[in-house]
């Protein structure tokens, strides 16, 4: 049997991302949901990194996640949705729980309506990644991958 990797990551979709594949995929794309877990899952295996996935509509199912990720996880890769540009509550949960995490988005923000152009919860995040469509997950799973075995992070 292999080694398990000390290294854990949790990655927390929000709310519609369920709905990936069939939600609006000339934003969203056609991938599932299910999908971009199994290419992150094959990623996070290549660099003996152990990844957990979930998915909440709620935003105080994902307030609690973030809230126990610092017992089990060195790090988050976040697609928080919608709450990315209205939930006050989950920045404010990821500052106090101060793990490292990517935040990241299928489409570009920037380019889009101007009330997505703000995110309350890339504020304190160490990146963020917007506009690749599916491949936005592994670019920032890569990235945080790299910024949690750096040997001299802050």
């Amino acid at each position: 049997m292999a080694a398990q990797s000390s290294l854990k990551i949790l990655v927390l979709h929000g709310p519609n991302l369920n709905l990936l594949g069939s939600r609006e995929p000339e934003i969203y794309g056609r991938e599932t949901l299910k999908t971009i877990d199994a290419q992150l899952k094959t990623i996070a295996k290549q660099f003996k990194v152990s990844l957990t996935c979930k998915q909440s509509n709620h935003e105080g199912v994902l307030i609690d996640l973030i809230q126990q990720a610092p017992k089990q996880f060195a790090g988050l890769l976040i697609n928080l949705g919608a709450f990315t540009h209205t939930s006050l509550a989950l920045a404010d949960a990821l500052s106090a729980v101060a793990l490292p995490y990517v935040e990241v988005h299928l489409s570009n923000i920037f380019s889009r309506e101007a009330l997505r152009h703000d995110s309350l919860t890339a504020v304190n995040s160490v990146g963020f990644v917007a506009g690749f469509a599916s491949n936005s997950y592994p670019l920032g799973l890569r990235g945080l991958i790299d910024y949690l075995k750096a040997p001299n992070r802050k």
